[in-house]
């Protein structure tokens, strides 16, 4: 990979720990309630985690995440920064 590249992967995974850890804060706070919501919160994160795992291993084996190893790491990280940012707009409604 050219420094352009590794640049550009190490901004994007930057933001991606950012949004991450807003994810994690804003879903403490539901699960800190202890309620129904929380239950059912935490359920979805476990179950969105093994999902997400399944679906980049899937990708990852099918090729759709690119052939060179300079594209995988950038397609892992879009991928689960569709998902991160999917969960902050649902838990900041």
């Amino acid at each position: 990979m050219n420094q352009k590249t590794w640049l550009r992967l190490g901004f994007d995974a930057m933001t991606l720990a950012v949004e991450a850890q807003t994810v994690i804060a804003l879903r403490l706070m539901k699960i800190a309630l202890g309620d129904q919501a929380a239950l059912a919160e935490s359920q979805l994160m476990v179950r969105e985690k093994m999902e997400a795992l399944s679906a980049l291993q899937t990708r990852a084996l099918t090729g759709w995440m690119g052939l060179s190893p300079q594209l995988t790491p950038r397609a892992t990280v879009a991928h689960v920064r569709r998902k991160v940012r999917a969960n902050q707009k649902r838990l900041s409604r």
